[in-house]
């Protein structure tokens, strides 16, 4: 079943993002199961919203590769993280993302 997640990570800046994700190469490596990320601001960090094919697969590309990238980048601050399964996900303009194309990077 896929989850939604939220992911609110305090004392992350924008420059630690692009230099996690700078590392983690998604766009030519993609995670498996990982099926939409969008990420922004909140008071004193940035909140991460993502929707993955299950629970298992996040927790598989946070092990291998998340937490390897963000010790190489310094952070030693923690994340709260909320996993709940997605009874609905619902996309109106998918063509219009879809034109948008796959993208990690701004």
């Amino acid at each position: 079943m896929a989850v939604a997640l939220l992911m609110e990570w305090p004392d992350v800046n924008q420059e630690h993002y692009l230099e996690v994700m700078q590392e983690l190469q998604l766009d030519t490596n993609p995670p498996t199961g990982l099926l939409f990320h969008v990420v922004g601001p909140m008071k004193g960090g940035l909140r991460i919203i993502d929707v993955w094919e299950s629970a298992e697969a996040f927790q598989t590309f946070s092990e291998q590769r998340i937490a390897p990238a963000v010790q190489k980048a310094g952070i030693s601050a923690q994340p709260r993280i909320e996993i709940y399964p997605a009874l609905n996900i619902y996309v109106p303009a998918l063509s219009t993302i879809g034109s948008l194309g796959a993208s990690s990077m701004p």
